[in-house]
Formats: C-alpha cells, sequence, structure tokens
C-alpha cells in the first residue's frame, strides 16, 4: 500500500471549503497538475458525480485522471476514487472547525499497486505527496479571495 497525506488549516469556513472542494471545475485553480477538467456525468458535486481530467504526467505527456465521487458530506468530507489513467489511488478530503475559526482541511490517497505497478512504487509515491501537498495552494487561493457571504 502506497499512502500520503497532508492537512492544512485555511481562514474560510468548513462550508465554504467544502464547496469550493466539491466543484471539482475548481482543481484547476489551485492542483497545478490539472491541465483540463470537466464534469463527464452525474450532478456537479453529488455522489456518483465523475470529472474527466488531463494531468501533466511523466515527461511532459498528459495523462487521464478521471475521478468519481464516492461520499459527499457537506462541510465535513469528500471522498473519491480515481477511474481512468495509470494509477488508480483512493481519496479523501476531511474537514473540520479549527480553533480560529477556519477549516482543518486533510487530505489523504492511498493506493494498492499491482503487477508492474509495484516496480513503479517509489515514484508513485512521490508523486502522492506533491499532490497532497497541493493543499498549500489551496489554502493560497482560497485566502486570497474574499469570503462568501
Amino acid at each position: 500500500m502506497v499512502a500520503a497525506e497532508h492537512t492544512v488549516t485555511v481562514r474560510r469556513s468548513p462550508e465554504e471549503v467544502y464547496a469550493f472542494l466539491a466543484d471539482g471545475l475548481n482543481n484547476a485553480r489551485w492542483r497545478r497538475s490539472v491541465r483540463s477538467v470537466s464534469l463527464a456525468s452525474g450532478a456537479p458535486g453529488e455522489v456518483g458525480a465523475v470529472y474527466a481530467q488531463r494531468l501533466a504526467g511523466p515527461g511532459g505527456r498528459e495523462v487521464d485522471g478521471d475521478y468519481e465521487i464516492t461520499d459527499a458530506r457537506p462541510g465535513e468530507a469528500i471522498r473519491f476514487r480515481v477511474v481512468a489513467g495509470p494509477a488508480r489511488p483512493q481519496g479523501a478530503f476531511l474537514l473540520a472547525p479549527a480553533d480560529d475559526g477556519g477549516t482543518r482541511v486533510s487530505f489523504g490517497l492511498t493506493f494498492e499497486p499491482a503487477g508492474v505497478m509495484k516496480l513503479l512504487g517509489g515514484l508513485i509515491h512521490r508523486t502522492m505527496e506533491d499532490e497532497v501537498h497541493e493543499l498549500d495552494r489551496l489554502k493560497e487561493v482560497l485566502e486570497s479571495e474574499a469570503p462568501a457571504t
């Protein structure tokens, strides 16, 4: 099993952070690897919604990274599974109120490599670590915008 997790505190309410994360079209605003994203099926931010993504891959090539929302609890959690692409991890955004009135956001990814993917475990782990640390960019983006009213 390969896993990565990172946590930040964002000066926004859990509801605001949730709304931003649940709308997968925002991914390109804070995740550097996302080249394009669109809603492929389902209702935006709802369980069963599938977002089609093209991601920066090895050697500058783009790869698929489509994902499906598997759990959506406003202000609390979004879970997803990657359904297209070379690696297909599962992930979760967990939200909790922070003492300062903001939101504690944890982003975790897990992946069980099989077959030839086991040989790429180190590369996959580094990529997953880079991805979860994009939360630092999420914090910058959300805190630089005016709060929702």
